[in-house]
């Protein structure tokens, strides 16, 4: 039975980081502050600025009704540029791969912080959590980048009449959502070469090994009761057998 208790610290670490930014990829994707918007009209937006988000485009306004004026966008607008719609698929994705991810790292720690008998599904899980883990800052950064060129690139969304929102602002910029989405990636990746750097997963496994100091080296005890078994039995004397025949 192994123990890898001191092997896997770093990999606990990356188990943290991945579930932190597990909760910052949801709450990225909920959040509207994907863009802000600066408009010019103050008849309806009083506030002068609206967010965009992935789901929604929310303003404040004090002519209608309510605190915060939302309307939804869906994946079917024709309206809505590409980027949102591939944003609404692809968080979802990395919201899914990312608990998937967690869920193995949690079973990889389990397997490496208590004792095991069956190290053969060892290089599996740390490689499967890694994997997804890398996957995930994938499905993040790509949704990101794409909503990050539009802003600095000042993209127009063409919105019917009744979101009361310009086609085109005056100026934008990005939103906290996006920073946030960014920083949860980084600790994605993070986590994903923490996992993939496991260096017992890479030792081979045909042999029980010590993962620090090689091979363990296996010792068969010695049969003391046989020896004593022998010892208890004696020897006859040759001396006493020729004063006897004399």
């Amino acid at each position: 039975m192994i123990y890898l208790a001191h092997t896997a610290h770093w990999q606990f670490v990356g188990l943290i980081a991945g579930v932190l930014a597990w909760i910052l990829t949801m709450t990225t994707a909920g959040n509207n502050e994907w863009r802000l918007w600066h408009v010019a009209d103050l008849s309806v937006i009083t506030s002068g600025e609206a967010w965009v988000g992935i789901w929604r485009a929310c303003f404040y306004s004090h002519v209608l009704p309510g605190a915060e004026n939302c309307r939804s966008l869906r994946i079917s607008d024709p309206f809505v540029p590409v980027e949102i719609p591939a944003a609404q698929v692809l968080m979802v994705v990395a919201v899914i791969s990312g608990l998937v991810g967690n869920i193995c790292a949690a079973v990889a720690m389990r397997m490496a912080y208590f004792s095991v008998e069956d190290r053969r599904n060892i290089r599996m899980v740390f490689v499967t959590a890694a994997v997804l883990y890398l996957l995930t800052a994938m499905f993040l950064l790509v949704p990101l980048v794409w909503n990050v060129t539009s802003v600095l690139n000042n993209r127009t969304i063409a919105f019917p009449l009744e979101f009361h929102l310009p086609a085109a602002p005056v100026s934008q910029r990005v939103g906290s959502a996006i920073g946030m989405g960014l920083f949860a990636s980084i600790l994605m990746l993070i986590s994903g070469v923490l996992f993939l750097c496991y260096r017992y997963v890479w030792h081979a496994l045909e042999e029980p090994r010590d993962p620090l100091n090689g091979p363990w080296i296996a010792t068969t005890p010695t049969k003391t009761s046989q020896l004593s078994k022998e010892d208890g039995q004696g020897v006859d004397n040759p001396a006493y057998h020729c004063e006897e025949t004399s």
